[in-house]
């Protein structure tokens, strides 16, 4: 089946300005997110979908693929599905995000199996384990569970599942009790066509998380689960460790 990565690309940032065309590593965090993504095998092809020409013209100088979307789109999804709805060969649409320079690409590639093996699937994502409370208990990182068959069955930004007596004995539990969702998704196209048409629903606007309209839809997503964390850069913090894991490396 054919595949294309599409990274939405919002210049707009809350809590860190201009943060996809931060360049203190010598590249703008939008390329090494790029470069990223093009390790993985699978996908015929990558483009960065954007909502403003600074990072359209960053993207352009390194030699990337890159085009315009509204930029009053409401989320990235819609952004996503804009590009999509011009790429007319591809059945699967991989969502990486703009502000995950650390995605594998065999995570990528995890994402476009699953759908290739599950055809009356029409969504995947990823997981991986929690072995901090800390970030169990961070609202910011964003919890999954799923049955025996993969498929998810809720994602919050509490912990779930929430022990009723607590034991650190359960965050070295092997199989994990806890998961991290990691915010990479595939879509085939039809389903990310119809998806981007679909109101909020009620779940979605009381955890802000947009994959719960797919669930209270009745939709399943199958959750592929891979060991090594990866985190997006949303504060300045974030980019400061990340630059300086790229000056160790």
């Amino acid at each position: 089946m054919s595949s294309q990565i599409i990274i939405p690309a919002r210049f707009a940032s809350t809590r860190l300005l201009r943060k996809l065309l931060l360049a203190e590593t010598g590249k703008p965090l939008i390329q090494h997110t790029y470069e990223s993504a093009r390790q993985a095998r699978r996908p015929a092809g990558i483009c960065v979908a954007t909502d403003h020409e600074a990072i359209y013209k960053a993207v352009q100088a390194f030699g990337g693929r890159v085009e315009m979307t509204d930029p009053n789109a409401a989320s990235g999804t819609d952004r996503v599905a804009e590009v999509a709805s011009r790429m007319t060969d591809a059945d699967i649409i991989v969502n990486v995000q703009g502000d995950e320079p650390d995605i594998a690409g065999h995570s990528i590639d995890l994402a476009i199996e699953l759908l290739d093996a599950h055809p009356e699937a029409v969504m995947s994502t990823l997981a991986t384990p929690i072995r901090s409370r800390r970030q169990l208990e961070d609202s910011a990182c964003v919890k999954v569970v799923f049955d025996s068959l993969g498929k998810a069955l809720f994602f919050s930004r509490s912990p779930i599942p929430r022990a009723r007596e607590w034991d650190d004995a359960l965050l070295a539990a092997d199989p994990p009790h806890f998961y991290q969702h990691v915010g990479l998704y595939a879509y085939r196209r039809e389903f990310l066509m119809k998806l981007a048409g679909m109101p909020p629903s009620s779940l979605e606007k009381v955890e802000k998380l947009e994959q719960l309209r797919v669930l209270q839809a009745g939709y399943s997503i199958l959750v592929g689960v891979v060991d090594e964390p990866t985190f997006g850069i949303d504060t300045s913090d974030d980019y400061r460790a990340f630059v300086e894991k790229c000056r160790r490396n």
